[in-house]
């Protein structure tokens, strides 16, 4: 399923993984939001509502209250995109990032 490459730099690549995918589900559900309604009892949509809670408390904690509800997944987003830059920038500042060249010839890019 993963190449050794992945298992190479599991401390980088695991992180890296959980923060997309965190990511990914916040803009899943922001776009349902607009199409179902809040206390829906679907169990994909209670899925979301799970996985994101948790998050959307953490960036209702630090940001104004000002700020509708349905704006913090998007603003979520972004925190969580600014967390994931930032961890990459430290690892591969740290020399911890898997090396680009890492790749077979004629496999980068496609």
């Amino acid at each position: 399923m993963f190449s050794g490459q992945f298992w190479a730099y599991w401390y980088y690549n695991i992180p890296n993984y959980v923060l997309a995918a965190a990511m990914y589900t916040l803009l899943g559900r922001f776009g349902l939001s607009f199409f179902v309604p809040p206390d829906w009892e679907n169990y994909i949509w209670r899925g979301f509502l799970k996985v994101t809670d948790p998050i959307v408390a953490a960036v209702r904690y630090i940001t104004p209250l000002a700020v509708p509800e349905l704006l913090l997944l998007p603003i979520g987003w972004l925190w969580l995109l600014m967390i994931r830059v930032v961890f990459t920038l430290v690892m591969t500042i740290a020399g911890l990032t898997p090396p680009v060249d890492a790749l077979p010839a004629g496999q980068a890019g496609g």
